[in-house]
């Protein structure tokens, strides 16, 4: 309860903090340039944290150095950055062409199996027991290959987003990656995923009409947007809705006739593996009207004719907007930002470029008041740190899970809310106990790419726990509760199921263990941390001095002065002297306590 009255508190000073309790300052709402005068390390760290993830003291200190053109330029254009050189993804070869066209359901695979004698390329057996059982256990393999593929997937993402030396790029396929969402639970396919975001990093900074149109023929948009089904005569609705609705102009922006027109242009588009393929026999060529245009359209058609509407300008505007700069958008702000957007072609290189020089950015109205993402949160953690690379415990996906976010996971095809959502008291805890989990390791610690943990989990320890004691296929694959207590219901006898076609259990247990079989592990290695070395070459001799500098590296929020001094008298006492370098032989974890104490604060969930 403590716990928990302590997390209530520090959510109400968080959304104080974050609530923007200025008078509107002569900066709000100017989009001219910053004077290089006003030009300096906080405002280089701002830039940092909201064009990227944070930087450390010496990249902070360079941006500085730039000015404000040459530091946003740098990010923006590259211009001046070191050039990239980060490994692609490495696939661990789980896939093969049999997958391809991966069957909807369990049902379905073994309904074709039963149709043509084989499924996955895996044929049913002439005789004997259970039939059909290495069908299924194909079907169940992919399923977790797919997804921890897929985990391993946000690793290397992650990775890029805390060491490219191009943070925007990475920042803004996040960015695009929550208004596009897509979930590897629909698609079923790491592979897709894997493309998409790379279609993002590719085209983030692009133009926004190419980014629609290739995300339009994307596979793992069209399988996530079911554009199988869509064909003559009988159109599919998802991805004309979403694509107004989510993706270009918001709701109310059009009717339901014009999402019934435009469902018909969209008819045809489809993929083979991880192309796009038009079929023309199932495209209604036909005269269709959309938002006041008439004619035989196509879907690229009708992205132009949405892309000449203001309001998809004002749409994309404002939501950039409010991820790079802040909440508050008053409608005569929204339209100034789309017709910026509009004068630039639908550029968003320069539109960002615009954003991030302006004085609006570096106002008091924005500085500090976003609250951070779960996926920022983590990397720029690491980032502050000083972690060249993500540490494989506490688990990344796990933690950002728990915080709300999970990387190629979204809730909805409408993304994550953000905000203030991510900030409940039980959130807020979490948070906490991330800080912890990476300075001082949690040694209960389980690698959930090794041991199943989510969904079924449980049923596939039962199994293999029951199989190790001597149980035939049967006996260990009887219904068991989370518990793992004991059965869930009266099994028929065991003769009956010795003769069905396959054991569903079976088959995900088998699949798992097929799938760690082959699917590389994630490195497990844990952050290695020195606090003391980086206060000691601070130049830090006191506990105060100590206080200042870890706030002043990890927080945007200056902490009040009664905090500050408790934190330092806390960091007196457990060192038991006033004298930093002296007790350097032992400060590692008290200095890891007090940060600690920092990261969990409300302050630190500002950027």
């Amino acid at each position: 309860m403590h716990l928990m009255r302590f997390a209530a508190t520090a959510l109400g000073a968080l959304l104080t903090l974050g609530g923007n309790a200025f008078a509107a300052s002569p900066a709000s709402g100017d989009l001219s340039p910053i004077n290089a005068a006003e030009w300096g390390p906080a405002q280089a760290a701002h830039l940092l944290e909201r064009a990227g993830f944070g930087g450390t003291p010496a990249e902070i200190d360079a941006l500085a150095k730039l000015g404000p053109v040459a530091a946003v330029r740098r990010l923006v254009y590259f211009e001046g950055a070191p050039a990239v050189d980060l490994p692609p993804f490495e696939h661990s070869g789980v896939f093969d062409e049999s997958l391809d066209q991966f069957p909807a359901s369990r049902p379905a695979t073994t309904d074709l199996a039963k149709a043509n004698g084989e499924a996955l390329g895996v044929k049913v057996k002439p005789a004997g027991n259970r039939r059909m059982q290495p069908v299924v256990n194909k079907f169940f393999y992919w399923l977790r290959a797919s997804r921890l593929e897929t985990h391993r997937i946000t690793y290397w993402w992650a990775d890029r987003m805390l060491t490219s030396p191009r943070p925007l790029e990475e920042k803004m396929a996040l960015f695009w990656h929550g208004h596009f969402a897509t979930t590897e639970e629909k698609v079923r396919d790491y592979r897709k995923m894997l493309k998409q975001v790379e279609l993002f990093q590719e085209q983030g900074l692009g133009d926004f009409r190419t980014l629609l149109v290739s995300v339009a023929k994307d596979p793992a948009m069209l399988a996530f947007l079911d554009a199988g089904v869509n064909v003559k005569g009988a159109p599919n609705e998802n991805f004309a809705r979403e694509i107004m609705e989510l993706f270009s102009m918001g709701v109310g922006n059009y009717t339901e006739h014009d999402i019934r027109e435009a469902a018909r242009a969209f008819t045809g588009w489809n993929f083979q593996g991880l192309e796009y393929r038009f079929n023309a026999e199932q495209h209604d060529d036909g005269l269709k009207t959309v938002l006041g245009h008439t004619g035989p359209m196509d879907g690229v058609d009708v992205i132009d004719v949405i892309l000449d509407q203001p309001v998809t300008a004002e749409y994309i505007a404002g939501k950039l907007y409010r991820f790079f700069v802040r909440d508050d958008l008053d409608p005569a702000m929204r339209k100034r930002l789309g017709d910026l957007l509009r004068d630039n072609n639908y550029q968003i290189a320069p539109f960002m470029e615009t954003l991030l020089l302006s004085n609006d950015f570096y106002s008091p109205e924005a500085v500090a008041t976003r609250i951070k993402g779960p996926v920022e949160l983590a990397v720029s953690t690491y980032k502050k740190l000083g972690l060249t690379s993500v540490p494989g415990a506490p688990d990344f996906n796990d933690v950002t899970a728990s915080l709300g976010q999970k990387l190629l996971y979204p809730p909805t095809v409408a993304g994550w809310a953000n905000g203030r959502s991510w900030v409940t008291p039980g959130l807020l805890l979490e948070r906490g106990n991330f800080a912890l989990d990476v300075l001082l390791p949690d040694i209960s610690f389980i690698p959930e790419d090794r041991y199943p943990v989510a969904g079924t989990g449980y049923e596939i320890r039962a199994v293999n726990e029951r199989i190790r004691t001597g149980q035939d296929v049967t006996s260990a694959t009887k219904p068991v509760d989370k518990d793992g207590i004991g059965d869930m219901m009266a099994m028929s006898n065991a003769m009956t199921d010795r003769d069905e076609d396959f054991n569903t259990r079976y088959a995900s247990y088998r699949g798992w263990q097929m799938a760690i079989e082959r699917v590389k592990p994630i490195p497990r290695h844990i952050a290695r941390l020195d606090l003391t070395g980086m206060v000691l070459d601070a130049g830090c001799r006191t506990p105060m001095e100590v206080v200042e500098y870890l706030e002043h590296r990890f927080l945007s929020v200056a902490l009040d002065r009664k905090t500050r001094e408790a934190m330092a008298a806390f960091l007196e006492t457990e060192l038991g002297t006033a004298d930093v370098p002296g007790a350097g032989s032992y400060a590692e974890d008290p200095l890891r306590v007090l940060l600690h104490l920092i990261l969990s604060r409300p302050e630190y969930q500002l950027g």
